[in-house]
């Protein structure tokens, strides 16, 4: 069986190394190579043609976004965002997926311990090995309308049936086609996404400003209403 090819997109050397020695010895992957930054990813891309690229997001020269769009809509490929866990990683993150990438892996910080890059080698490797069977079709991003909402969870009324969606971190998308299709009218809606809690927050807050209904994340004490959604 032939080995998945991964290009590690990355400014930081060290991540670039370490990534590299955490699949060096895994027998159906193979880092064919790596880019500080997305110029030289992308020629790289031509010469190595890589089955799946991990991305970073902060990175000089061009941001990880911005040549996300730019791949998906000239050569749509797995790619799977590297994200630190802060409040904008969370959110630059979500709009990744929203552009295309299949998932992400979280960056320890340089003085976390060992069990924390231990299990970052280990996610890295899953969230690879799933990628390799996916096929990627052209993206372009979606127009999005704003829409204004005062705090309306408190007009709306206690919901007499409720919907429960569960969901893995590559069904934001789906998860977003829903919320986003509801009116007002719908019973209310709960939804369980594995994400860490700054992603689920981010995640519910960009919704939140295009959807009809009111989306937010769960908090203790949180009523489901009818015409909202919280998502844990």
């Amino acid at each position: 069986m032939s080995k998945t090819k991964v290009l590690i997109v990355d400014d930081s050397a060290v991540v670039r190394k370490f990534m590299t020695d955490a699949l060096k010895d895994v027998p159906d992957i193979e880092v064919v190579g790596t880019a500080m930054d997305p110029f030289i990813a992308a020629d790289k891309i031509k010469t190595l043609q890589p089955d799946v690229i991990t991305l970073d997001i902060e990175m000089p020269r061009m941001d990880g976004l911005t040549f996300l769009q730019k791949l998906m809509m000239i050569k749509p490929m797995p790619v799977i965002m590297v994200s630190s866990l802060t409040d904008r990683g969370a959110s630059e993150t979500i709009r990744a997926l929203e552009y295309g990438a299949i998932d992400f892996v979280l960056k320890p910080k340089a003085e976390e311990t060992g069990k924390s890059w231990d299990d970052f080698r280990y996610r890295l490797i899953e969230k690879i090995e799933t990628a390799k069977h996916l096929s990627i079709k052209q993206r372009k991003v979606k127009e999005r309308t704003v829409v204004t909402k005062d705090n309306v969870q408190s007009h709306l009324e206690s919901s007499n049936s409720v919907y429960v969606i569960g969901a893995s971190t590559g069904g934001t998308e789906v998860i977003e086609e829903i919320l986003t299709s509801m009116n007002s009218d719908f019973p209310g809606i709960v939804v369980t996404q594995h994400m860490p809690p700054k992603f689920t927050e981010a995640f519910a807050n960009r919704m939140n400003s295009f959807a009809e209904i009111f989306i937010k994340e769960a908090s203790d004490g949180d009523r489901v209403k009818k015409g909202s959604a919280l998502i844990a």
